[in-house]
């Protein structure tokens, strides 16, 4: 698939390893024809903002994979810590791209439309810093889940702090709570934008107290006083970390074609 002429200004990079502790070569799976890494690669091409995108890897596999469905590529150091830096060290590389999203190669239901709501937000508010995505929880099971991450911000859309527990918690519980509108308790989701500057700095910024006890690394962001803005999108995206997520996606998959057939 060809990718669109978006700016320049904006790069897309897609990092992608083979280390997965609860899905083994999950990039690679391809019971739906494609590789997971492929799926996700073709949802970013429909997005009209990125002028690129490029799969970031240190596996030559997945490298041959990424080239075979025409994807461009650029390998990294085996030695980076987290998708971050690899999404870093790619941007390096090319000093015109001044908005890089990061988008995880796990991702492939990703709304295009949801790219291209982070990229805007920081191509139409010069003074922040970084963006990224939440969506309305509806649930109390989510809610307390601590692997649903929350989010809180203000009315200018300005992330004022994440977290693993519930937040805001209410003093008193009301169901209620859970279908207000406009929705009191938010999922994060874990899309990043970046201001070239920033993501360029953000290897070396000290590691915040707060980010230590949560171990979300965006808490940071926002211990180091600069802003993160929140795009609100209807739906979760279905990321794929499981066995049962994968079939999940599978069984998705078949049952729209077969509606299509």
């Amino acid at each position: 698939m060809s990718c669109p002429n978006g700016s320049e200004k904006c790069l897309l990079v897609i990092p992608a390893r083979r280390r997965s502790t609860r899905l083994h070569n999950k990039m690679l799976l391809r019971e739906t024809g494609k590789t997971v890494l492929e799926h996700t690669y073709d949802a970013a091409c429909r997005a009209t903002l990125p002028g690129a995108i490029i799969i970031a890897t240190d596996d030559e596999e997945i490298a041959t994979e990424a080239r075979r469905f025409g994807a461009r590529v650029v390998m990294t150091s085996p030695d980076c810590p987290s998708g971050t830096d690899r999404v870093a060290e790619v941007a390096r590389t090319l000093p015109m791209a001044e908005i890089i999203v990061n988008l995880q190669g796990d991702e492939p239901e990703i709304d295009p439309a949801a790219i291209d709501r982070l990229a805007a937000l920081l191509r139409d508010n010069p003074t922040a810093s970084m963006a990224t995505l939440a969506t309305p929880i509806r649930s109390r099971e989510a809610l307390e889940d601590p692997a649903c991450v929350k989010v809180v911000f203000d009315n200018a859309g300005r992330a004022m702090y994440f977290s693993r527990s519930p937040i805001p918690h209410p003093r008193e519980w009301n169901e209620a709570l859970l279908t207000a509108t406009p929705a009191t308790f938010f999922q994060h989701i874990g899309i990043y934008a970046y201001r070239r500057d920033l993501l360029l700095r953000f290897a070396n910024l000290p590691m915040g107290r707060t980010e230590q006890i949560e171990k979300l690394e965006q808490l940071r962001i926002l211990e180091q006083g600069e802003t993160i803005l929140i795009g609100e999108i209807a739906q979760p995206t279905r990321g794929i970390d499981t066995p049962a997520d994968y079939a999940a996606f599978v069984e998705r998959l078949n049952g729209q074609r077969l509606a299509v057939a």
